[in-house]
């Protein structure tokens, strides 16, 4: 047997497992690195996130991503080489967090690398009839097992494709497996650059568990305050709080095509981008509209398509626990419109359940890692858009 499958196969088999989960989302923000230790799977995974970090992004590392991101041409010789150099980045960012932990390389049994997403094409946004559901990460897998001397499983989302998924949401697996219990039901609710939610039924039957994209989550707003303001984000929502939402706006806003279909169903920037508001703009003639009220607008927008999506779900008098993770949670602007509008459901976040919510995302590629190498695919039955397999594509060193 090569020694490397032989190494594989003991490492798998561990009582505990020490795994890194990664995630670049699309806010481009810097990559979280999750160090988790790992036993059991399936039902019975037992998590633990020993250390976390956001390894930061220069700028001009996000202005090279944006070169390629989110975009129907580009130049595909940088497609190509950022294949490579962002999986070197994202490496050299492990290097060194293990390095400030006091961990040695030798330490991690694996790694579990979600990529760059540049480019995500459901049938619903190509709409090219001969053409399947369709997603692209890169940040080569084979790199980052060279560089750190670590497996590395990466590339989740293409398992998830083949078997008959749009390749997102993949939450659904870990909420699963860490969430779930019995005697409650469940929302998780994440907001990144697009928000999604898991619904989890108190009864813990997989079958009946549903996940889906909603809409915008923060993609809309950070996209506009990083053209007009040159910041990042809005931090503490001051710049949307200091405005007034326009009802024309965000009338506009929400009469998408998207928004209307049935559930699951995924999407990402190469919908809702800078170009979608302006046709909003356009359409509702609020061109003059100041900055603030803009932001005051897409705020409200995001806040609408969530609650909407909750409420198509579970009533309008929902009153499910939602538990909140991502840098959606963060703004306060958008939480307080999600209790005006769903003001039956409890609001909290995974770190009542002993995940940091900042972290969730990366701890989730860690279980879907785990499941691959110990762990079964769990059965979903027949529940549209959630195929029953396991994912990700396994890089040895050496």
């Amino acid at each position: 047997m090569n020694a490397q499958i032989q190494k594989l196969y003991s490492k798998a088999g561990k009582p505990e497992r020490l795994i890194i989960g990664l995630m670049s989302g699309t806010s481009m923000d810097g990559l979280d690195i999750a160090l988790c230790s790992v036993k059991k799977s399936g039902a019975e995974t037992d998590i633990r996130v020993l250390k976390f970090k956001t390894g930061d992004y220069t700028a001009d590392f996000r202005a090279k991503i944006k070169a390629i991101f989110s975009k129907k041409e580009v130049d595909l010789q940088l497609v190509c080489l950022m294949n490579e150099y962002i999986a070197n980045t994202h490496a050299q960012l492990i290097n060194e967090a293990l390095k400030e932990w006091g961990y040695k390389n030798d330490d991690i049994d694996f790694i579990a690398s979600h990529g760059q997403t540049i480019f995500h094409a459901p049938k619903s946004l190509h709409q090219l009839a001969d053409y399947p559901n369709g997603t692209l990460q890169i940040g080569d897998g084979d790199h980052i097992a060279i560089k750190t001397g670590i497996i590395t499983l990466s590339d989740f989302r293409q398992k998830h494709l083949a078997a008959g998924g749009e390749g997102a949401p993949l939450a659904v697996y870990g909420d699963y497996l860490m969430f779930s219990k019995a005697g409650e039901d469940r929302v998780m609710l994440n907001i990144g650059g697009i928000a999604n939610f898991t619904y989890l039924p108190g009864n813990t039957d997989a079958s009946e568990i549903f996940s889906t994209d909603v809409g915008p989550g923060n993609t809309l707003m950070d996209q506009y305050m990083q053209q007009q303001f040159n910041q990042f984000y809005d931090k503490h929502a001051a710049v949307a709080r200091s405005g007034h939402s326009n009802p024309g706006l965000l009338a506009a806003l929400l009469d998408c095509e998207f928004l209307m279909l049935d559930f699951p169903k995924t999407t990402g920037p190469e919908l809702f981008n800078l170009e979608y508001l302006v046709k909003a703009q356009e359409k509702s003639a609020t061109t003059h509209l100041g900055q603030e009220d803009v932001m005051a607008t897409l705020c409200h927008f995001s806040a609408e398509a969530i609650s909407n999506a909750i409420k198509r779900c579970f009533g309008s008098d929902a009153t499910v626990q939602v538990f909140m993770s991502g840098g959606g949670m963060h703004n306060p602007l958008l939480v307080q419109l999600l209790q005006i509008k769903l003001p039956f459901c409890s609001f909290l976040s995974t770190e009542d359940l002993n995940i940091n919510p900042d972290a969730k995302e990366a701890v989730l590629f860690a279980v879907l890692a785990n499941e691959t190498l110990c762990g079964e695919p769990i059965d979903f039955g027949n529940r549209q858009g959630v195929p029953s397999v396991c994912m990700g594509k396994i890089s040895l060193p050496k």
